[in-house]
């Protein structure tokens, strides 16, 4: 299973981590995790080309984790909630077991 919690700070976004896999088919061929992978490091590539944010990564197998530096900009938080938007409509349409997502205040 993907669990993807999502950090909140003081009413807006401080990062998300996004580990585990789905396994919903085999590696390679697991259209969640795929799905999963290029939301999450679509955001992270959005966030760096479009905005001046601060921001800090870690990447492993299962494992993309964005920590957010002081405050967040309005583009910022536009593309954390298209990412969160994504995810939950593959958690609505795949179901529970595949995936969860938590808010989290940090």
């Amino acid at each position: 299973m993907i669990e993807i919690i999502i950090h909140r700070k003081e009413n807006q976004y401080a990062g998300f981590v996004s580990k585990g896999h789905a396994g919903y088919a085999e590696e390679g061929y697991d259209i969640i995790c795929a799905a999963v992978s290029v939301l999450t490091v679509n955001t992270i590539n959005s966030i760096e080309a479009f905005t001046s944010d601060h921001f800090a990564v870690r990447q492993g197998d299962g494992l993309v984790e964005l920590i957010l530096d002081g405050t967040v900009s309005k583009e910022t938080a536009l593309l954390m909630d298209s990412m969160i938007l994504g995810l939950q409509d593959i958690q609505k349409n795949y179901g529970n077991e595949y995936m969860n997502i938590i808010f989290e205040e940090v």
